[in-house]
């Protein structure tokens, strides 16, 4: 519910601004844009798919984080839950940290994924350059495109990762726990993105601000590449049928 709605805004911006840019809706068209183009493109893309499903964003961390034994059994309980405490407003809780770091993220994403795309294509011309003409374009095998990705997943989280922390420090604000985990967590401990940043710094040192960045890893730079492929066979095929 949170991943479906997500990369489907985030990759129809995407494909609409870079039309727009490019004059083209073919994907061919939109390698040529200016490298700039495409990291915007992936910024503005993320901030629109992030608007349109945080508050499962939200949901998910809040049941994540709750501990057992579970205060909340389902994910309609804690949202009532969360409306009835902090009202409509709680289901956004964290969303300008999450905006702040979704553009450098989805930028560096998407940026750096057609970046390599353009290398690995310039990398192919020369290769079959040396042995004659057996490729007939510039087409990049499944594993090429699960290498890009790959690599652009994993450089965008490494990066912006600390914003992730402090993400979800403003989500699980005033959660409440099981006794046997104590109070709630503390309301208001954070004043702004700045402010939090600062203060998880001087209290944890840089471990505080990458805590959990090798599961975060495991989990985002696998999934990056699985949806760029699956987007880019998948455009692919719908072209083919259009055509």
């Amino acid at each position: 519910m949170l991943y479906m709605p997500y990369t489907a805004i985030q990759f129809t911006v995407l494909h609409y601004l870079k039309t727009l840019a490019a004059g083209s809706s073919k994907k061919e068209d939109h390698l040529q844009l200016s490298p700039y183009l495409s990291y915007f493109s992936g910024a503005f893309a993320g901030c629109a798919a992030t608007i349109g499903s945080y508050p499962f964003d939200l949901l998910r961390t809040v049941l994540a984080s709750q501990g057992e034994p579970k205060v909340y059994p389902t994910m309609r309980s804690a949202c009532f839950d969360i409306i009835k405490t902090r009202g409509v407003r709680g289901l956004y809780a964290g969303l300008s940290p999450t905006l702040v770091e979704i553009i450098p993220y989805a930028g560096l994403q998407f940026g750096s994924y057609d970046t390599f795309k353009r290398w690995m294509m310039a990398w192919n011309r020369y290769r079959f350059s040396n042995i004659g003409p057996i490729k007939p374009d510039d087409s990049l095998s499944s594993f090429q495109l699960i290498l890009c990705g790959f690599v652009a997943g994993t450089c965008a989280k490494t990066i912006c990762h600390p914003l992730d922390v402090v993400k979800k420090r403003f989500q699980i604000e005033g959660l409440e726990r099981h006794p046997r985990y104590g109070a709630r967590v503390e309301i208001q401990k954070y004043k702004n993105m700045h402010h939090a940043l600062r203060e998880i710094f001087h209290a944890e040192g840089w471990p505080g601000l990458y805590k959990g960045i090798f599961p975060s890893l495991l989990k985002s730079a696998p999934a990056a590449a699985v949806t760029f492929v699956a987007y880019e066979h998948t455009s692919n095929w719908l072209q083919y049928l259009l055509n």
